[in-house]
């Protein structure tokens, strides 16, 4: 069974279709990618899978069990986590507390027990910062717990993005252009990171407009142009497809 099916997948804004009738599966395990053109509707499908937006039409299912429409945090309470095209840190908070934030969604205890500090309580906060401490040394990141989000470069802020989604212990997680503003010794680290995130059980969706880094790290990819699906394929078959070839190259005049 898919851990994640997208069946017929439709969003309008007003006049227009964002998302028009998209189907896709993503395995469990795997890497897959959703690449297209500027204004494709990718990051679209994305803010549909997490609960920002509601689907007019279509089915999300995860493990089984439709996601549609449900609030966000139930959604992370499920098992998916995410990163944002535009780094979405708590900018004056520590590195360890950004980490902390997100691990929070797995945090049984109530205003109550946190202000008496029951031992049940201790335990829960103990095994939280032990969780946020190994996912900063996850993506290398450990020696900065103690800094201010805001202080670090913008590629190691990525990867403390990386690291709050992490710590919610997800089953999938969608990173929204990982490389973005990444220089290349760094884009090469991440395709090692997105790697071991793999082998740690974890199915990776991603958009990516690095071709470079698509080709490497993805086992399928999905590619949208103007809200529909146009291929569906390993990257070896969406390299020579025609129909992606003309979407981002446009189609050859005739004389």
């Amino acid at each position: 069974m898919s851990l994640l099916t997208i069946k017929s997948l439709t969003k309008r804004f007003g006049g227009v279709t964002a998302v028009k009738d998209v189907s896709f599966d993503v395995e469990p395990g795997s890497i897959v990618g959703l690449i297209g053109p500027n204004g494709a509707g990718k990051t679209t499908v994305f803010n549909l899978i997490t609960g920002i937006y509601k689907p007019d039409e279509g089915q999300i299912d995860f493990k089984g069990k439709s996601i549609a429409g449900i609030p966000t945090h139930r959604i992370v309470s499920s098992g998916i986590a995410r990163t944002f095209q535009t780094i979405r840190l708590f900018q004056n908070l520590s590195v360890l507390d950004n980490v902390l934030a997100g691990r929070h969604c797995r945090m049984k205890s109530g205003v109550l027990g946190a202000m008496l500090r029951y031992p049940r309580e201790r335990n829960e906060e103990k095994a939280a910062l032990l969780a946020a401490l190994q996912a900063l040394e996850f993506v290398r990141l450990r020696e900065e717990a103690q800094n201010l989000a805001k202080n670090l470069a913008y590629g190691k802020q990525r990867l403390l993005e990386l690291a709050r989604a992490l710590a919610t212990q997800p089953q999938l997680v969608i990173l929204d252009e990982p490389a973005g503003g990444m220089n290349e010794q760094e884009t090469t680290s991440l395709v090692a990171l997105i790697r071991k995130i793999q082998e740690q059980g974890i199915t990776v969706l991603l958009i990516e407009h690095d071709m470079s880094l698509v080709m490497r790290v993805c086992e399928r990819i999905v590619v949208l142009e103007y809200g529909r699906k146009i291929a569906e394929g390993t990257p070896e078959n969406i390299r020579n497809d025609k129909e992606v070839i003309r979407a981002y190259l446009g189609a050859e005049e005739e004389n």
